[in-house]
């Protein structure tokens, strides 16, 4: 069996992140053959740096390339629908990373995109694929907390200073970037089911995106789920799911998560060491995903049933209607 070829679209810190990932993986099994960025001399010195054979001044010139299976998008929010449809139109399989686009509509964009092309398409949701997120699932389908009636999951930190989420021409926003990490996680514990009722209230910054947003969702049975997130304080950063026979909890990094905590019972699942220095907390676990994408290629399927198309919808859609209600439009959101 082949090795599963990387191309590397946007040569941010993301995409280091998630090259370093990768470098954890077995090369027999994954190969990176080339990155592109919008300034060739960007691209050309990320191939150095992550000895990446090929380096391109333009995405379209990464679309082209025929040694390629799979492209890791790494741009920034408004550029994933253009950059994922450049990429599938040239039959090229996409992992684009979250939010999968700016609202339901270029979702659905994708989704066709993925369709007409017939190529594989998921949203890069790394936190589905850790160990803990797979534990979790299998507590919950053996019933170890009973029926759950409740989930809370908590995201943020003080980071109105970083550009791209603060500024709404970049697609910023606490919803986009931190509160559908805890939408994902209500979503997997609760299979997809869409919520009967959404309630959002919060406050936006001065650049007109949300700068803390407070989810209050119901599904059918009376079951809740409560999701904070912020871009202007710290918040706890774990998930909680309540049942009638006990609790199943996330204490920290509910987003890249490497300790379960079962009844008051706690146990780590360790991540291995990254081969060069990291941007973000917990990054060498960005290799589950791209498992997940070779999985999924290998066994010739268009979506990955850890992170489902409907998913991706579902996430944008209540993701759009909070937003509605908190008031924050984009640009991205008047087109037809």
């Amino acid at each position: 069996i082949m090795a599963t070829r990387w191309g590397i679209c946007s040569a941010g810190k993301i995409s280091h992140d998630f090259t370093v990932a990768l470098r954890t993986l077995a090369p027999q099994d994954h190969e990176i053959v080339a990155v592109a960025a919008r300034n060739l001399e960007h691209a050309q010195e990320f191939a150095k740096k992550h000895n990446i054979p090929r380096a391109y001044g333009s995405y379209e010139e990464l679309a082209k390339d025929a040694d390629i299976d799979v492209v890791y998008v790494g741009t920034i929010h408004p550029h994933h629908l253009s950059s994922g449809t450049l990429f599938m139109r040239s039959r090229k399989s996409v992992l684009v990373e979250k939010p999968l686009a700016m609202n339901a509509r270029e979702v659905r964009a994708l989704i066709t995109a993925a369709r007409d092309n017939n190529v594989f398409l998921m949203e890069a949701i790394w936190t589905r694929f850790f160990p803990v997120s797979l534990e979790v699932r299998r507590l919950l389908a053996q019933g170890d907390v009973g029926e759950v009636q409740m989930v809370r999951a908590d995201l943020g930190a003080p980071l109105t200073h970083v550009p791209r989420l603060a500024e709404k021409n970049l697609g910023g926003g606490a919803l986009l970037d931190l509160g559908i990490y805890c939408l994902q996680f209500v979503f997997m514990v609760y299979n997809g089911e869409r919520p009967e009722s959404i309630q959002a209230t919060g406050h936006c910054l001065d650049t007109g995106v949300d700068g803390t947003a407070v989810l209050v969702l119901k599904f059918s049975g009376n079951r809740m789920a409560v999701c904070t997130c912020s871009m202007t304080m710290m918040l706890t950063c774990d998930a909680v799911i309540s049942g009638t026979k006990g609790t199943i909890k996330v204490p920290h990094h509910m987003w890249c998560p490497t300790t379960l905590e079962v009844n008051g019972k706690e146990r780590q699942f360790p991540l291995p060491e990254p081969g060069m220095p990291l941007n973000f907390t917990n990054s060498t676990g960005l290799r589950y995903e791209a498992e997940e994408v070779r999985r999924c290629l290998l066994q010739g399927l268009k979506e990955s049933p850890g992170m489902p198309w409907s998913d991706s919808s579902l996430l944008a859609e209540v993701m759009d209607e909070a937003r509605r209600q908190l008031g924050v439009t984009y640009d991205q959101d008047g087109v037809q």
